[in-house]
């Protein structure tokens, strides 16, 4: 809770592998690890390179309607991975965006089942 929070409250100034570093006080571990790739280390150097090599071409781009190699590429591992029939990749930007599609594809989905059975 925020009022058992000591005050002033630290100050992040630094991380790097899987230490925070503070304004006036000891290294702190950081366990929680949040967004992103910090379950890596923060300041991984491959990671690092990795984003600055993709900022020098573009940083962000939706994906409504256009591609990019670097999606490609992560596409075509990722079925890879799942030897199976499964051929076919959805990109969100966020969880909630995510979550909103695949309801959306379920329901498609059961949709499609259901007038096929029905058919029958």
């Amino acid at each position: 809770m925020y009022h058992q929070q000591q005050h002033p409250v630290p100050q992040i100034i630094g991380a790097k592998g899987a230490y925070l570093y503070l304004d006036n006080h000891p290294p702190v571990l950081d366990a929680i690890s949040s967004w992103w790739v910090n379950l890596h280390g923060h300041s991984h150097p491959s990671i690092n390179a990795a984003i600055k090599q993709q900022l020098d071409q573009f940083e962000h781009v939706i994906l409504a309607g256009f591609t990019h190699a670097p999606i490609q590429t992560l596409a075509e591992r990722l079925v890879e991975l799942t030897h199976s029939n499964l051929t076919r990749c959805f990109f969100a930007d966020s969880g909630s965006a995510a979550v909103e599609v695949a309801l959306k594809m379920s329901l498609q989905y059961w949709s499609q089942v259901d007038e096929q059975n029905s058919a029958n």
